[in-house]
């Protein structure tokens, strides 16, 4: 894999993540105004920035994502979306505060040997 595909392929693992996180607090943002003001979630959501904002960091990723798989195999390119993982459960346990279980994070752990096993094998 060359450092332009590497680079392409982290890209898009990572704004995919932060869409998501975007759109979690985004979500609950609008849930919380729903539930004082009453009214439509859907229709807060669609007002909240965070929502809208994280919709098209996710869009850009897609557009990464497709665009990586025009250069880099499926066998390579999908395991890489565990990093996301990795970054979704860090993030989530530390900016929004969600609580983590040690399973949890021991599950991250093996993730994370997967993914690097998955690299390092094709680099043979």
């Amino acid at each position: 894999m060359t450092l332009p595909s590497l680079a392409l392929l982290l890209f898009a693992v990572l704004s995919s993540a932060a869409g998501q996180i975007m759109l979690k607090h985004g979500m609950a943002t609008a849930a919380t105004a729903a539930g004082k003001a009453g009214g439509s979630l859907a229709v807060r959501a669609a007002t909240t920035p965070w929502v809208v904002l994280g919709l098209a960091v996710f869009a850009i990723s897609a557009i990464a994502w497709m665009s990586t798989l025009a250069r880099v195999p499926l066998s390579i390119a999908y395991p890489f979306n565990a990093l996301g993982y990795l970054l979704i459960v860090l993030a989530g346990s530390t900016l929004l505060h969600e609580r983590t279980s040690v399973w949890t994070w021991a599950g991250s752990l093996l993730v994370v040997i997967g993914l690097v096993t998955v690299f390092l094998g094709q680099r043979n």
